[in-house]
């Protein structure tokens, strides 16, 4: 919050009161939204007679939010089975069980009194009042400064921004900046921004007063997220946790594994590798006391290990992300000195290895030898997945996707080169083999040669196609990784859309969903696609992405979360649409953000980067860079950069500015005023060092790029995807033919269907209606993909159908075993079940499966896991499901998910596990449930609030039947 801001709200909530726990709901409560990144920084505040009120200053948009306690014991909504528009001045009974968030519409900056009325705490009653605006007065933050500069930016609407930046004294050693902008903020605060260069962090002086302050910018934002103790309101009852860390932004007080991996990863564990490595060392937990291992669980006995952080399904294995821990482990361990370094290899060793090994068994798939698991940092369903997944979250823990795999990958080459380090050539070769094998696989299984790109991320179980969706950090990972070739890493640059403003972080875009993901630029992934056009030489794709980290850093005064890509706007309000406006949460200051800009300034323009020796001197100065940016100077410089303890200086002689376009060669490099390699060897470094690269020759390189351009309020098929379509029904007729109806989905004209059988392309371009498969099998499975006809942009595959339902055992069946007793039907669900199966000692036994005739089997658990919220928590059921023969031998066993499922009053449907695939020969079986393990198992989950927390590790859910499927 601005120094403003707390001004206004101060005014506002000087009156003395009594917190809410004084009042009769006994607790404290909070106005928890998009507005405040659903923290708790606004408390209610106890008025007396059994009202509550907060005053709260909220900027434009169209903000979710809910009554919440701070630890989401008490959440209180409108209507627990949808989401309601609150009017102002107009009175609302809310619900006291958890539901759908609400939303307030706001057009213009202001502040509103939320008031609840809970005299009676059973039927609260809530009232958002506007208020009127305080003044403000007026200060012109350039004033005195003795030089300024003036930036205009375009708009997407014919006009222009104007940013003004100012020094105090540019010949200081440490200049203070002024920066003001004409552009409305995301959140409330003053039009302007004052900073300050930091002792111990470099400076840029490059001619450009703008380049000089943003980069000061983007380093004071970093000390900002410098903290000593960190926050969140699920975990310690919300109190502070002491941690020498980096926070995740404004809005985010706390440490997410994948959030500060990617941003040390892009440039903070270079300039601060002590806080990086505590911070990773926070993501690292081992089991918790008197947890018991199940045998099948992997790795050293206190299970020390990465944590996946709370989210989908409940957490791992539906998402298996938490392996891009690896990318700042890695770069912490080059930029550490070597007393430092040493404890943290070997823990970081271990940590993986664990990681990697239970990862193995919980989250791959031999057959496609990828892994499972939601898209790296998409991790919002709705926004890049198919509407269905939210009702079948089993189909999204078994797809795989690019930016996960090529995660899994970074995680296993490095485990490879520490194993090698520490003397056990065993494990080093194990992992580099696994590496080799997933990049083959990864090339063979998710490149599009059509499209000239990765898919984003293939169908789930059924289906398991590789489908057209792409996604800029998964193909900028792949290039910078070395999993794409050259060849792939240029047609991938080539051929990722760019909008005006920059390239989304998904592509196409998803109809019906507002601004986050969907519809988005990031600038952390923005950051990692300029990484993968130096690398390859495209300015063009550099160029972009230069553009975009500068131009959002200069109008927001600040590095943002995201931005919508059509119009660069922090906030793209559409009174239209108001469901559709977005982004629906955005932070100052957010910390992948910040170490994407730092990144970008010394690892690209200045060209540093370090390895294991030393470092590696290579600027990556594009002609529009030089000519735009750095117009006026003849060298540019970056001083005061420390590395290991050594400060160094890098200056960059820049040729004379040329109307071509390319990327300028290195011509020389200079150490201290002799010749040396663009690699140095840090035995070569004295205290302190000059390093000057003369750059030379102009080179074209690669200048492909695909534009697009559209309205930004309009879903135009030029840039979104259709909705997906279903199979409206399946029969199969007596000569073996399938009949398949094609449901339109809500299409218009101009759309056609492609049908998938397993996983296999089988026919393309129908219209909608019914189509025969004379080829299919008893076991055939289908999906059906829409795609825009003049676009060529597709949609998500519809829920697969299959042609055979399979064999279903209920639990009421006479072969059903379980230590926890059958219970008949309930009024939620209406059917006989296993209520809360999965304690540790559960055991679950199917007997005297027969099985007719040999062939590939899928085996899942009919269940439903209400332990928390889909998007929520840690609790995701993760069993041991074993497969035995008539002589108890064990013919096939693994992992099964069994994900959290939505809850609803009425008609809450049942769902269905991930599969256990077992080939079978005919005859009798038996079916064995038992644990396995999830992250409430670990000890960093033992102070979360919800299921899996305080209480202990919460790994149950309701079993209703089990279902056997033949496949082709």
């Amino acid at each position: 919050m601005t120094n403003a801001s707390r001004w206004i709200l101060a005014a506002l909530l000087a009156c003395g009161c009594a917190m809410a726990a004084e009042g009769p709901v006994g607790k404290d409560l909070f106005i928890r939204g998009a507005f405040n990144g659903w923290g708790t920084d606004n408390a209610m505040l106890y008025k007396g007679k059994g009202v509550y009120e907060a005053d709260i200053l909220i900027s434009p948009g169209n903000h979710a939010f809910k009554v919440g306690s701070k630890d989401w014991s008490a959440e209180w909504v409108i209507d627990p089975n949808a989401s309601v528009k609150v009017a102002t001045d107009t009175d609302y009974r809310m619900d006291t069980s958890a539901g759908p968030e609400d939303y307030l519409f706001v057009k213009t900056t202001a502040p509103y009194k939320f008031s609840v009325d809970a005299s009676d705490p059973k039927a609260p009653m809530l009232r958002v009042t506007r208020l009127p605006n305080p003044p403000v007065a007026a200060i012109d933050p350039h004033k005195g400064h003795q030089q300024q500069a003036v930036v205009a930016y375009p708009t997407f609407d014919g006009k222009q921004e104007t940013v003004r930046f100012s020094v105090q004294d540019a010949a200081a050693r440490l200049r203070t900046y002024a920066q003001s902008t004409t552009m409305q903020l995301r959140d409330p605060g003053p039009q302007y921004a004052v900073y300050s260069e930091s002792e111990g962090l470099p400076v840029a002086r490059t001619g450009n007063l703008a380049f000089d302050a943003l980069f000061a910018l983007a380093a004071a934002e970093m000390k900002q997220d410098s903290v000593s103790e960190i926050k969140d309101g699920n975990y310690n009852g919300g109190a502070a946790i002491p941690c020498e860390c980096f926070e995740t932004g404004e809005k985010w007080h706390y440490v997410w594994t994948r959030d500060l991996s990617y941003a040390a990863d892009l440039g903070l564990a270079m300039l601060d590798p002590a806080r990086t490595r505590n911070s990773l060392d926070f993501k690292l937990s081992s089991l918790r006391t008197g947890v018991i291992k199940a045998p099948q669980v992997a790795g050293s006995a206190d299970g020390l290990q990465v944590i996946q952080d709370t989210g989908s399904g409940g957490s791992w294995p539906v998402s298996t992300d938490r392996i891009t821990w690896a990318f700042g482990a890695e770069e912490a361990l080059k930029s550490l000195p070597a007393a430092e370094r040493k404890p943290f290899a070997a823990r970081a060793l271990k940590a993986l290895s664990n990681t990697i090994e239970n990862d193995r068994i919980a989250a791959f798939d031999k057959a496609a030898g990828l892994y499972t698991g939601e898209q790296s940092f998409l991790d919002w369903r709705d926004q890049s997945y198919a509407a269905w997944i939210v009702n079948d979250l089993s189909s999204m823990a078994s797809s795989k996707s690019l930016s996960t795999n090529v995660g899994h990958y970074k995680a296993l080459t490095l485990a490879a080169s520490l194993a090698s380090e520490h003397g056990d050539d065993a494990r080093a070769r194990k992992y580099n083999g696994w590496a080799r094998d997933l990049k083959k696989a990864i090339n063979t299984r998710l490149w599009l040669p059509g499209a000239g790109m990765y898919s984003s991320l293939t169908a789930g179980h059924f289906d398991g196609a590789p489908m057209h969706k792409f996604d800029w950090l998964g193909q900028s990972l792949a290039i910078v990784t070395g999993i794409a070739d050259d060849t792939k890493a240029r047609s991938i640059l080539a051929r990722y859309p760019h909008g005006p403003m920059g390239a989304p972080v998904i592509y196409p875009q998803q109809q019906g969903m507002p601004v986050y993901h969907n519809r988005a630029m990031w600038p952390f992934v923005t950051a990692y696609g300029l990484k993968a056009a130096a690398m390859a030489g495209n300015a063009s794709v550099a160029d972009a992405a230069y553009d975009t980290l500068m131009r959002g850093a200069a109008v927001n005064l600040s590095n943002m979360e995201n931005l919508e890509w059509l119009s660069g706007q922090p906030l793209l309000l559409d009174e239209a649409n108001p469901s559709l406006i977005g982004p629906v949460i955005n932070s100052r200051r957010q910390l992948w953000s910040v170490g994407a800009y730092l990144g970008m300034v010394v690892e690209n323009v200045f060209g540093v980067s370090l390895d294991g020796d030393g470092m590696r001197v290579r600027p990556f100065i594009t002609a529009k860079l030089r000519r735009e940016t750095f117009g006026k100077a003849d060298a540019i410089s970056l001083q005061r950069l420390r590395l290991r303890g050594k400060q160094v200086d890098i200056r960059v002689e820049l040729p004379p500015a040329s109307p071509a376009d390319g990327y300028y060669e290195v011509a020389t490099v200079m150490l201290n005023g002799a010749p040396v390699s663009q690699q140095i060897r840090w035995a070569q470094l004295k205290a302190g060092n000059t390093i000057t690269v003369t750059l030379g020759a102009l080179r074209a390189g690669e200048q492909a790029i695909r534009r697009v351009s559209a309205d930004p309020y309009a879903e135009s098929p030029e840039v979104f995807g259709p909705r997906e379509p279903a199979v409206a029904h399946i029969t199969r007729g007596q000569d073996a033919t399938v009949a398949l109806g094609i449901g339109a989905g809500g299409n218009a004209a101009g759309t056609v269907y492609n049908i998938y059988r397993d996983g296999k392309l089988v026919a393309a371009n129908l219209a909608a209606g019914t189509w025969r498969d004379v080829n299919a099998a008893p076991g055939s499975c289908y999906a059906v993909e829409a795609q825009f006809e003049k676009s060529g942009n597709r949609s998500h595959h519809s829920p697969p159908r299959c042609v055979d339902a399979g064999l279903h055992i209920p639990v009421a069946d006479a072969r059903v075993k379980s230590n926890v007793g059958v219970q008949g039907p309930n009024a939620r669900f209406a059917a006989p079940h296993v209520k809360g199966w999965g304690m540790p000692g559960d055991r679950f036994t199917v007997d005297a499966v027969k099985v007719n005739s040999a062939g590939h089997y899928r085996v899942q658990v009919q269940y439903h896991n209400a332990a928390n919220q889909i998007n929520l928590g840690i609790s995701g059921g993760v069993k041991w499901l074993a497969v035995k023969d008539a002589a108890g031998r064990t013919v096939a066993q693994g992992v099964v998910q069994l994900p959290h499922a939505r809850v609803e009053k009425e008609n809450t449907p049942l769902v269905y596990s991930t599969p256990l695939e077992a080939h079978l020969p005919a005859g009798t079986y038996r079916l064995e449930l038992s644990d396995f393990y999830n992250m409430s198992y670990l000890d960093s989950n033992s102070t979360f609030s919800a299921a899996g927390g305080t209480e202990g590790p919460s790994n149950s859910f309701d079993i209703y039947g089990v279902r056997m499927m033949k496949a082709n």
